[in-house]
């Protein structure tokens, strides 16, 4: 028993760590703007069970296709999703692995 409260300390604070050391590293990097084209659009559903309740949460993700060809896939909130299409061009801006705008 002991061994499994053990794992989930160590699994609770390895993702505690990875979120910090994520948003560090966004903070840390610099806002960069330039021309991309949206590639690919999906939403992710997350299912959630507690007290006998049976819910769900989306999180939205577009990639973006930057001028030298590398791809982003970056998490956006649903109305930009939903405003967005594939094939749309514009101008992204971006920190790390933080979405900042889109503009056609």
């Amino acid at each position: 028993m002991q061994i499994f409260v053990i794992i989930w300390f160590v699994l609770f604070f390895w993702i505690i760590g990875k979120g910090i050391a994520q948003f560090i590293e966004n903070e840390n990097s610099p806002v960069l703007t330039g021309s991309a084209t949206i590639v690919d659009m999906r939403r992710k559903t997350h299912h959630h069970h507690s007290n006998g309740h049976h819910h769900h949460t989306h999180s939205y993700h577009i990639t973006f296709e930057k001028e030298d060809g590398e791809r982003l896939e970056l998490k956006v909130k649903r109305y930009e999703y939903n405003e967005l299409s594939i094939g749309d061009r514009g101008v992204l801006t971006y920190q790390g692995t933080r979405y900042k705008g889109f503009e056609r």
